[in-house]
C-alpha cells in the first residue's frame, strides 16, 4: 500500500517569526517550597498558641473577665473604757486552783464594788487564753477597759454566759443586766505563764 502524505491543515502554516507558542514560564520550584515551609510555620505556630490558650483556660490558670480585688475593711472597735456599773463573772477554766480568787481581787482593785464580781470554776480546765465575753455589742468598750485593768484578754462579743429572763421576777429581766464574763485560761496559770528573763 502506498504511502500517502497527510493532508495539511492550519497547523502546518506556521508564522516566520514565531517565539515560543505554548509555553509557559514556570515558578521557580525554591520560591515555592520556600512559601509552603513559611505557611506550614506560621500555621504550627498559631495551632499550638491556641491550643496552649485553650488548655490554660479550659483549667481556670487564666480567666477573660478580670476577678475583682478582695477589699481589706478594718472593723472599728470601740474605745476601752473603765465601767464599774458592770458585774463581773471570773471562771477559772484551768486545774490550776485559786486563780478565779486572785483575778476577783484585781478586779476589785481596779474599781469594781466586791459585791459586784462572783468568782467561781468552769466547765472545763483546758481553755487555751483568758477571755472576756460581752452580750450585747454595746458593751464592747467597756469589756476592752476590764481587759486593760487585768492586764490584757481575748474580748468576744458573745450571750453564752448571759442569763436568761426568769419568769418568777415580773420586776426585773435578767436577760439584759450589764455583765462581763472573765473566763480564765492557760494562760494565766504558771506552766503558762511566759518565764522571767535573768
Amino acid at each position: 500500500m502506498p504511502k500517502t502524505s497527510p493532508t495539511k491543515d492550519r497547523f502546518d502554516d506556521l508564522p516566520a517569526d514565531h517565539g515560543r507558542i505554548g509555553a509557559h514560564r514556570a515558578e521557580n520550584p525554591r520560591i515555592r517550597g520556600g512559601l509552603v515551609l513559611l505557611w506550614s510555620v506560621i500555621a504550627t505556630v498559631v495551632l499550638v498558641a491556641l491550643g496552649v490558650f485553650g488548655t490554660m483556660l479550659a483549667t481556670g490558670r487564666i480567666s477573660l473577665t478580670p476577678t475583682p480585688e478582695p477589699t481589706v475593711s478594718v472593723v472599728p472597735t470601740a474605745e476601752p473604757v473603765i465601767d464599774t456599773s458592770y458585774s463581773v463573772v471570773v471562771l477559772n477554766a484551768t486545774s490550776q486552783n485559786g486563780l478565779a480568787g486572785a483575778m476577783r481581787d484585781t478586779v476589785i482593785a481596779a474599781g469594781w464594788p466586791a459585791d459586784s464580781v462572783i468568782d467561781g470554776d468552769a466547765g472545763s480546765n483546758d481553755f487555751p487564753q483568758t477571755t472576756i465575753y460581752y452580750a450585747f455589742p454595746q458593751d464592747e468598750g467597756a469589756a476592752r477597759g476590764l481587759a486593760q485593768a487585768i492586764g490584757g484578754a481575748v474580748v468576744q462579743l458573745s450571750d453564752a454566759y448571759q442569763p436568761a429572763d426568769d419568769p418568777n421576777t415580773a420586776d426585773v429581766d435578767e436577760s439584759v443586766v450589764k455583765q462581763l464574763v472573765i473566763v480564765i485560761g492557760l494562760d494565766r496559770t504558771d506552766a503558762g505563764a511566759p518565764s522571767a528573763t535573768p
